[in-house]
């Protein structure tokens, strides 16, 4: 992913709070956009999904009937935070504590409690494109876990963990939760953990979320709730170009389409054209003209599904070692901690 545009670095030692670029603003959104759309097989980078009206809709996603992985990791996280705990603190030293793509953080809250309260010596780094999300955690977190140190971090995964090991040469203790890794193709994954690798010291350690292969019909569910709550979301990014670049996409003109191909673990949405027509955005200065024939789809997202061994297989092909698997009790979802070797 490329990087933000700037950022700034505030720290305070003597402060619970610390302020990493409270607000990024990116040049990237139209381009990278026009890009996508003006392919053969046009696509739509699912990173966008996130601006503060789709923040909203993802937390409802996660509380629908269907969509199991949210409640698979709660119940691990619930469960199993004494033995996470243990394995990450076993070294006494102080450490940082990265989150990527934290969200509401009310999974790694339980982590992070049990942290404070057993008297860790640690500061909990959340990395967030949202600029909401950041400044959401900034205020709040502190209030529910009183004692926690936060350090944000607005922007892109892997720019933002340099910076952070720039900030401080604590050990590295990465979350990667809520199957974000699975938001990648399989070869896109191994290529961001070797990526992610490269930034950290041997010895640090990663915690990575994945969902697991299951029943077909389980997994197509989750991404095509009855409710239309997916649907929303994935039609919510083509109202944010509407407002940040002057488009006009007629959302009740294209549908959601979700497909499970069990054989490769690959679940991919698409919106769909429901009828020929020409949709107009303004990029770089310039009035942008994109056709859609009928059935024409855009590209959204992808949520990867794995066996077990092949999470174990992607850690060693990034050059971690497998620590330790945490499974819920159906054994739908796993948080597999890693080490750097």
């Amino acid at each position: 992913m490329p990087a933000r545009s700037c950022w700034s670095l505030k720290y305070e030692s003597n402060m619970t709070t610390t302020t990493i670029a409270e607000h990024v603003q990116t040049t990237e959104f139209g381009p990278e956009i026009l890009q996508g759309l003006k392919t053969m097989l046009k696509y739509l980078p699912s990173k966008y999904f996130y601006d503060e009206i789709g923040d909203r809709i993802f937390q409802e996603i996660m509380h629908c009937e269907e969509y199991y992985p949210f409640a698979c990791e709660m119940e691990i996280f619930r469960r199993r935070t004494p033995a996470m705990v243990a394995a990450i603190t076993r070294s006494c030293d102080a450490f940082d504590l990265i989150e990527l793509g934290p969200g509401d953080c009310k999974k790694s809250s339980y982590l992070l409690r049990y942290l404070v309260n057993s008297g860790a010596r640690f500061t909990y780094i959340p990395i967030d494109i949202s600029s909401n999300v950041i400044n959401l955690l900034q205020t709040k977190l502190p209030e529910r876990i009183p004692g926690l140190k936060v350090m944000g971090f607005n922007g892109e995964y892997l720019p933002m963990i340099k910076a952070a090991t720039k900030a401080s040469g604590r050990r590295k203790v990465v979350l990667f939760l809520g199957s974000n890794l699975g938001n990648m193709s399989p070869a896109e994954a191994r290529l961001f953990c070797r990526k992610l690798r490269c930034h950290l010291s041997p010895g640090d350690l990663v915690l990575i979320g994945l969902d697991l292969k299951k029943y077909p019909g389980l997994v197509l569910a989750a991404y095509n709730d009855k409710a239309g709550i997916t649907k929303r979301f994935n039609l919510n990014l083509l109202e944010r170009i509407n407002r940040e670049l002057n488009a006009n996409f007629d959302t009740a003109q294209f549908d959601h389409f979700p497909v499970y191909d069990e054989a490769s673990g690959a679940c991919k949405s698409y919106l769909v054209s429901q009828i020929d027509q020409e949709v107009t955005f303004w990029c770089n200065g310039e009035k942008q003209r994109i056709r859609f024939a009928r059935n024409e789809e855009i590209f959204m997202e992808i949520s990867q599904k794995y066996r077990v061994d092949q999470v174990d297989h992607l850690a060693c092909q990034a050059f971690f070692k497998p620590v330790q698997q945490f499974f819920d009790e159906l054994e739908w979802f796993v948080d597999a901690l890693w080490c750097a070797v």
